[in-house]
């Protein structure tokens, strides 16, 4: 399991033999819950893990031990870890964290009590979009329900764009395109690609805009007006955008007040919209 080793060497050692009796290949998430047995998610279903008689339950202590360890025992790793919510592993793992928000004055300074881990298992799937690269000569809008990789395809249009010669920046905000591991791109987004992680997708583009002279800008789930703002700076320096949205398609996406004032700014050409099937069609706008 050569692939997934860096997740396995974090897990305690029961966990990592119960996994073993599993494809590789079809591991997608380790869910890890106080109180509750492990449990592996394959093809989008938990399945317990069947470790050895005497381990019991996940305890917070276990919790807190496989965060140490993906920190590489580095307090201030970790608690920067609880400001954002996650934990990039090299190779592109991410560990999602859930637990009691510490806050002041509305700002979330950390998470205590850590209650689960969410470990979802990255993988680079292999680019089938013949004729992909020659559909992006316009600004692309990639709507899709949730799940059905608009973020896969986000990346793979990322990396044609760069490995064509384009300068495109990335806002990474959450970390989910890059999945950057002390300053490097876990992911494949092509070799004339510049990211930006961490702060607000407003904040990140016009740094990015004023910084990197892109030809394009890369960002991943449209949520909010400062987005539209910035990304509206961005389309009047002349720069394209590429950016994703959940809705299955223009109508569902002309019902919400934030989309439809995306419309009316008419920042995208056309559209790429996925199914659950994780298949596409092209829509010109």
């Amino acid at each position: 399991m050569d692939y997934i080793k860096n997740v396995l060497e974090i897990l305690p050692s029961e966990i990592r033999c119960a996994a073993e009796q599993f494809p590789e290949e079809k591991m997608e998430e380790f869910r890890l819950r106080a109180g509750c047995p492990p449990t592996v998610l394959i093809e989008g279903r938990e399945r317990i893990l069947p470790v050895r008689t005497g381990f019991g339950l996940v305890t917070c202590s276990d919790l807190q031990e496989i965060l140490l360890g993906a920190s590489e025992h580095s307090a201030y790793a970790v608690n920067e870890t609880m400001r954002e919510g996650y934990l990039t592993l090299p190779g592109g793992h991410r560990i999602g964290i859930c637990g009691s928000l510490v806050k002041k004055d509305g700002e979330i300074l950390s998470i205590k009590e850590i209650s689960s881990l969410c470990i979802r298992i990255s993988r680079e799937p292999p680019l089938h979009r013949c004729g992909l690269l020659e559909q992006l000569s316009e600004p692309t809008l990639i709507l899709g329900p949730p799940g059905c990789g608009k973020t896969t395809l986000l990346r793979a249009c990322i990396r044609l764009l760069s490995d064509s010669g384009r300068r495109v920046s990335v806002e990474d905000d959450r970390g989910e395109i890059a999945a950057c591991w002390r300053g490097i791109p876990q992911r494949n987004v092509g070799v004339h690609t510049d990211v930006l992680t961490g702060g607000e997708k407003k904040q990140g583009m016009l740094w990015l805009l004023r910084t990197m002279n892109p030809e394009w800008i890369a960002v991943d789930e449209i949520t909010s007006p400062g987005d539209l703002d910035a990304m509206e700076t961005c389309s009047y320096c002349g720069v394209k955008l590429l950016a994703t949205a959940h809705a299955g398609g223009i109508r569902e996406l002309s019902g919400r007040p934030l989309y439809q004032n995306l419309l009316d700014l008419k920042l995208f050409r056309q559209l790429f919209i996925l199914d659950y099937k994780k298949q596409f069609y092209t829509e010109r706008m």
